[in-house]
């Protein structure tokens, strides 16, 4: 998602992150695979990458015989060739930052930030080649409002957006973005990582998980095998209550 594009979006008491306007990550499906601890069931499930950005994800599992789809606004405006270069000056902007501050990465996942560079234009080239054979996989769309009737997916994951960038997105939009993204889940919804850029903590998450409670929403916060953000190896797991 592009900054400009974010809606509701504030300053807040988290440091400013330094990393600029929100990047456009490439990832790939294994690193999805470690950052939300995904099962070969899993994806089987209907998925939702939302945002997606230049994530392959969408490419590797429906080439696997999956069903996923991407979210994301950046989408509606860029064609394939047009997000593959912004999404390379991205990954290029990225890997500068990483190499700057090096007190904020561990390197278990990636082996350096040559590895973390390599791997992430690999799954840019996938993402773009995907997108321009299959353009119904990668559907416009800005939190809070997604275009997507309810229950349309078994399963959503939302990596580095909400939380991440919490220096400029309020509380609120915390709390109506994982609303939306409930409301088009039938089972669950996993968000990764629950740190802001600079490996600072969230500080409203015990507030927003009791509003989310208020509106019906279970939370469970998990760690899961993989850390790259210093303190980034849980995720939060929301369902919907049972009552």
């Amino acid at each position: 998602m592009l900054e400009g594009e974010l809606s509701r979006a504030a300053a807040s008491a988290v440091p400013d992150s330094g990393i600029g306007t929100v990047l456009i990550s490439a990832r790939s499906l294994a690193e999805y695979r470690a950052m939300f601890a995904l099962s070969d069931a899993a994806l089987r499930r209907r998925l939702l990458d939302c945002p997606g950005g230049a994530a392959s994800l969408t490419a590797e599992v429906n080439a696997a015989g999956g069903d996923a789809t991407a979210c994301d606004p950046v989408y509606a405006h860029t064609s394939a060739d047009e997000l593959a270069a912004h999404a390379h000056a991205d990954t290029d902007r990225g890997n500068r930052y990483i190499r700057a501050h090096p007190e904020q990465y561990r390197w278990s996942f990636f082996t350096d930030p040559d590895d973390h560079y390599r791997r992430r234009r690999a799954a840019l080239t996938r993402f773009t080649a995907d997108r321009q054979a299959h353009p119904e996989r990668y559907v416009p769309g800005e939190l809070p409002r997604l275009p997507f009737t309810d229950n349309a997916f078994d399963l959503v994951l939302s990596s580095h957006l909400l939380f991440s960038y919490a220096d400029r997105l309020d509380l609120a939009f915390h709390r109506d973005g994982i609303g939306e993204l409930m409301r088009v889940t039938r089972d669950e919804l996993r968000i990764f990582p629950l740190v802001a850029m600079g490996a600072v903590s969230y500080p409203y998450l015990d507030q927003l998980l009791a509003q989310l409670a208020d509106h019906g929403i279970t939370t469970q916060v998990a760690d899961v095998d993989y850390e790259f953000q210093a303190g980034g190896n849980q995720m939060l797991i929301c369902t919907h209550r049972l009552d």
